[in-house]
């Protein structure tokens, strides 16, 4: 491929594309701004094996998680910086829930992600501690992308462009209707809390990102698409925290992002009305980013057929 690819957004999506995009020795120029709702810079970056009420995993996990901590532990090395941090999941059960999810984990597909689990455990029924699973410093390989590769504030005249807006993309309409939700987290101060394990319970969950802080969340709201923090999400995020075991806590931050989503919050790529797109990721950005970007990056340099199921046009045009 001789002419280079400006990409338009630098959120995972962008940010990832770029570097999968480099590593074939295309030029590439990342074109953007910080934008209110922006999820990639407060996404806690959770990776869950196991994830929603039905207790299954996520779609095609085990194709996608090894490229994901492979791409982030390289990218955190080339950027000085780790990136990828993993962490158990433990998923707390209340009693109603039970019965449902102690079938589930005797699935074969289910049963793979599970350490062990405890049982009548305080304030639960159960305890299941799920492997594989961590975070990803969403924010910080973000700025460390853009500090490496200076973010241009002029569409470049030359070469393919890539859109990688994100909600931007989606709430405009380029790409049909569309599921974004608005979500919103704190970050807290917890004193003596421990730090080696991810929380899942109660609608919500607990991630630390290091030196006795936490991420905590998430609200959903679908109507007001906007990155603005309101007293109704702290409220309900800091009932989230009470309910995980959390007494003591200091709020620090609170900010609100707007997920990606189309359809079953799955990503897209592809061309659709002569531009080329990459989105949809949703609420799990750093679990698919890194392999749908290199899929993109085939397609674009080598002609590869998009994969069927990440095809933008078979969701456009069903």
């Amino acid at each position: 491929m001789s002419e280079g690819v400006e990409i338009v957004g630098a959120g995972l999506a962008g940010c990832c594309l770029a570097w999968q995009l480099r590593a074939r020795g295309v030029e590439v120029r990342l074109v953007g701004e910080r934008r209110s709702g922006e999820a990639s810079r407060v996404a806690a970056g959770l990776v869950n094996p196991v994830t929603g009420k039905n207790y299954q995993p996520s779609w095609r996990i085990a194709e996608f998680l090894p490229e994901s901590v492979a791409f982030f532990e390289k990218i955190g090395r080339e950027l000085g910086r780790q990136l990828w941090f993993p962490h158990p999941v433990v998923r707390l059960v209340a009693e109603k829930e039970w019965p449902k999810v102690a079938k589930k984990l005797e699935l074969p597909e289910v049963a793979r992600w599970v350490e062990r689990v405890e049982e009548n455990v305080d304030g639960w029924r159960a305890a299941v501690w799920l492997k594989g699973g961590g975070r990803v410093d969403a924010r910080a390989f973000c700025e460390g992308t853009i500090g490496r590769w200076q973010i241009e504030d002029k569409r470049s005249k030359k070469g393919r462009v890539v859109r990688c807006g994100g909600m931007f993309d989606l709430v405009a309409g380029k790409l049909g209707e569309h599921r974004c939700a608005k979500g919103e987290i704190l970050t807290v101060r917890i004193p003596g809390w421990d730090e080696s394990r991810i929380l899942i319970g109660g609608g919500g969950w607990l991630v630390p990102v290091g030196d006795g802080f936490f991420k905590a969340g998430a609200t959903y709201e679908w109507d007001h698409l906007d990155g603005e923090p309101t007293g109704a999400g702290r409220t309900r995020v800091e009932e989230i925290l009470r309910t995980l075991g959390v007494g003591d806590f200091h709020v620090v931050n609170h900010e609100a992002g707007v997920r990606p989503i189309v359809r079953r919050s799955m990503p897209l790529i592809g061309q659709w009305q002569g531009e080329v797109f990459f989105n949809g990721l949703g609420s799990k950005g750093s679990l698919y980013a890194p392999g749908v970007a290199r899929r993109l990056a085939e397609w674009l340099v080598d002609g590869t057929t998009i994969d069927p199921e990440l095809d933008l046009r078979a969701w456009m045009d069903p």
